[in-house]
């Protein structure tokens, strides 16, 4: 009856202490790599949130000031040159009265955008290069197939042949202008890509002839 008892009341013994300690380590361990993987899951989606915000907005801002070309101080024609990576445009850029040279373009998975102001002197002439230049979005991963800038003419939509516009355009042929970024921060494990894209018009070009 004592014996029994004793049996009874007993303590664990020291392989089954190792063994809850083993199985408490184990969990402990699965717990850990959950939580790294949930929070690196979230942070993940966190910057590609942000990168996307950012080339939302760096389309809007492009699309808003393509819109407003117009002849350059020198006379030059609004649009002086367009390519699937790179568009060069005369505006007015901060409204002051002032018309910048602006150069849009892709480099090295960065949409940037350079600006040129006129020179003070008569002739006014624009120095070559951009006097500054600002990175409007990062983590942009657009292939060589998948242009930045595409161009149309004035006969888009009904003109399906002529359409897009073969580049390096004619500068005189185009009206209109489709904006694409694609944006993956990390391109070798990140899911599909997030495209963000809108057209714009150039509005001022109609008084000149093509």
């Amino acid at each position: 009856m004592g014996r029994n008892r004793y049996n009874r009341l007993r303590g664990m013994t020291l392989v089954e202490v190792m063994v809850s300690i083993f199985i408490v380590l184990v969990a402990m361990e699965g717990f850990t790599i959950l939580f790294l993987r949930s929070w690196q899951s979230n942070a993940f989606l966190v910057e590609t949130g942000l990168a996307s915000a950012a080339a939302s907005r760096a389309v809007s801002v492009t699309v808003s000031e393509l819109r407003k070309v117009r002849q350059g101080d020198n006379g030059d024609y609004p649009i002086e040159a367009g390519d699937d990576f790179d568009l060069t445009a005369y505006i007015d850029i901060d409204e002051d009265g002032v018309t910048e040279r602006v150069h849009y373009f892709l480099d090295n998975g960065d949409f940037k955008r350079g600006i040129r102001e006129p020179s003070a002197t008569q002739p006014v002439t624009y120095a070559s290069g951009d006097g500054t230049v600002t990175t409007l979005a990062s983590d942009i991963a657009n292939e060589p197939t998948e242009p930045v800038f595409t161009y149309y003419n004035e006969d888009y939509p009904g003109d399906t042949v002529n359409n897009p516009l073969a580049t390096p355009i004619s500068i005189r042929a185009a009206r209109l202008a489709k904006v694409r970024l694609v944006i993956n921060i990390d391109p070798n494990n990140a899911p599909d890509d997030t495209n963000i894209e809108s057209f714009t018009e150039f509005r001022n070009l109609n008084d000149y002839a093509q």
